[in-house]
């Protein structure tokens, strides 16, 4: 997640499925598993053996800066809203995330309110044929991370973390809907505090690994950091896929390489995930940083946004990079583009136009890594 986005944010039916038990199911019946290709190299349909590709959004909070999970148990109904407007718009999947603090009361103990919404949220993706991307252990507002949550060692930080993602799976696991499990939103490996200095706004995107890496390379810290955490997945579900989103460094320091997706780290996770905001004039640059994550896994930017370039920029990108990519993800805030037409204001007429844009790139998005 880039500053530029609460820059530019700052100046710019389906009926109620109540549930009982806790395990997502899928009764409508309109979405199939997906996996990969028998060489690891594609998303596919497995019942089919089709290649799937991913257009969708970032449904991470909504226009009032509020994040999902702070509002979902007292505006449900606005949530199946949205998720109406998020199919209308031609998607199929919808990137959510979900913070330590709302799903974890104590190191060890799941909230049970949130994971009978989160079942709910399933329930809702599935009768509206919409694939669910999870993000997890969000730690974006410091007001929601609890204290016990900070004051601890590296070791106990990763079995809370391992303990979040069991509850979270347990409850995904029967769920052709949940596409897949993404650990962390832009994981670093150390820092002398579990998030940095600075946010973006009053948000914090970026969490670190450790405190105390004494003397470990990177690639040891984040090897034992995704082995633990798929580790922890894997005791309850086998099935969903898993990755990792990361900032692409590359774009950033051209001979960067990834530390996650390198094959000593990378072993366990399904595909490769990036967030990409590319600049005006430098496509081309954003294209090489992207090339830096075909690693032989499918390859999904789950993250774009036209923050420091127009559309046709953007469009040069997404274009771009269909030889090598089999998803992009975008943002959807609740507001249609009907919506942001009554507005006034500049930066809700660029959303305006880029969800526009987005609706009908989206009637041509179909191919993917061939």
């Amino acid at each position: 997640m880039s500053r530029n986005m609460l820059v530019l944010c700052g100046l710019m039916s389906v009926g109620l499925l109540a549930g009982g038990c806790l395990t997502a199911t899928s009764a409508a019946g309109k979405l199939g598993w997906i996996g990969l290709s028998g060489d690891g190299k594609k998303l596919v349909r497995v019942a089919t053996g089709e290649p799937f590709v991913m257009w969708g959004v970032n449904y991470d909070r909504d226009y009032k800066e509020r994040l999902l999970d702070d509002y979902w148990l007292d505006e449900w109904e606005t949530v199946v809203k949205d998720f109406g407007e998020m199919k209308a718009l031609g998607l199929n999947t919808v990137r959510v995330h979900l913070q330590v603090g709302r799903f974890m009361d104590s190191p060890a103990q799941p909230n049970a309110r949130a994971l009978k919404q989160l079942a709910r949220l399933i329930r809702v993706a599935e009768a509206r044929g919409l694939y669910l991307y999870v993000t997890g252990l969000a730690c974006y507002k410091k007001a929601n991370i609890p204290a016990w949550y900070d004051d601890v060692s590296e070791a106990e930080r990763w079995t809370i973390q391992g303990a979040f993602w069991k509850a979270v799976a347990g409850v995904c696991k029967d769920s052709p809907a949940v596409l897949c499990y993404d650990l962390m939103n832009e994981p670093c490996i150390s820092g002398d505090n579990w998030l940095p200095d600075e946010g973006m706004g009053d948000f914090f995107y970026v969490q670190y690994l450790t405190r105390t890496p004494g003397g470990r390379d990177a690639h040891v810290i984040a090897k034992a950091w995704v082995d633990t955490l798929v580790g922890a997945i894997r005791t309850v579900d086998t099935r969903h896929l898993v990755t990792v989103g990361v900032i692409p460094w590359a774009t950033v320091w051209p001979d960067a390489k990834p530390v996650f997706y390198s094959p000593e780290v990378g072993e366990k996770l399904d595909f490769a995930s990036v967030h990409f905001y590319p600049k005006a004039g430098e496509v081309d640059k954003a294209l090489r940083a992207l090339a830096v994550y075909d690693v032989g896994k499918p390859l999904v930017i789950a993250e774009m946004f036209p923050l420091s370039c127009g559309i046709e920029d953007m469009d040069a990108f997404i274009e771009g990079s269909k030889p090598i990519a089999q998803g992009w993800l975008s943002f959807y805030w609740g507001k249609t583009i009907e919506e942001y037409a009554q507005s006034t204001e500049i930066a809700d007429h660029i959303i305006k136009a880029w969800l526009e844009y987005y609706r009908k790139k989206g009637q041509t998005m179909g191919g993917g890594r061939k």
